[in-house]
């Protein structure tokens, strides 16, 4: 498997143009609409990456470009948004994926990312689970991470890291207040997409996650 990485990760580093851009959002709503989530629900348990996912794919939807692949000198757009969540294992890094993200509900999308980490970590899988990926997601963090770098998954030509939610005081009303707010670094193979397209990218998702109760 770390042979496999190696090369898998060779390979983007040495095709693709790798650029990443970064951007902070207040993830108060995410975290009230995942605990609203939790409360109306007994048999999925939704957190705020779960929220941040509906988010993203109303995201991909509105921006086409990112939900794509490259190779064969060929920019493939997709209608299906098959969305690969990096999973760390003992060997190694994989990232099974969430099919048709799009077709799912708040609730489905945390039961069955929830099923395909247990499924990865016990073991029990086959490659199926990895195939035709059209966008990735990673996040580090619950591992404390602020933000970072995420390595393209080829041939996709997006993927979005997750940092930490973390408090920072904000001026409301002319008082400060605390809220929660985490870090969204978008990596992009510059040589399909600009850096506009993924500033516009990221407006976009930051937009969805302030109205993340309507995911709910």
């Amino acid at each position: 498997m770390r042979k496999t990485i190696a090369r898998r990760l060779s390979d983007s580093y040495r095709e693709a143009v790798h650029v990443t851009v970064n951007r902070t959002i207040d993830a108060e709503p995410m975290v009230t609409a995942s605990e609203n989530a939790r409360d109306a629900s007994t048999e999925a348990d939704p957190t705020i990456t779960d929220v941040l996912l509906c988010a993203l794919s109303d995201a991909l939807a509105e921006h086409p470009s990112f939900n794509a692949t490259y190779e064969a000198e060929t920019h493939a757009l997709y209608e299906e948004q098959n969305v690969g969540i990096a999973v760390s294992i003992d060997d190694g890094l994989v990232t099974p994926v969430v099919a048709d993200l799009a077709s799912k509900s708040l609730y489905e999308i945390a039961t069955e990312r929830k099923r395909l980490t247990e499924k990865v970590q016990s073991g029990d899988y086959t490659m199926s689970l990895f195939r035709n990926g059209t966008f990735t997601v990673s996040n580090l963090g619950p591992l404390g991470i602020d933000s970072f770098d995420p390595v393209i998954n080829p041939p996709e030509i997006g993927i979005l890291g997750i940092g930490r939610t973390s408090e920072r005081a904000v001026v409301s009303d002319g008082e400060i207040d605390l809220r929660p707010h985490l870090t969204l670094s978008l990596s992009f193979d510059h040589r399909i997409v600009d850096g506009a397209d993924a500033a516009r990218f990221l407006d976009t998702l930051a937009s969805n996650a302030e109205t993340a109760a309507a995911y709910v």
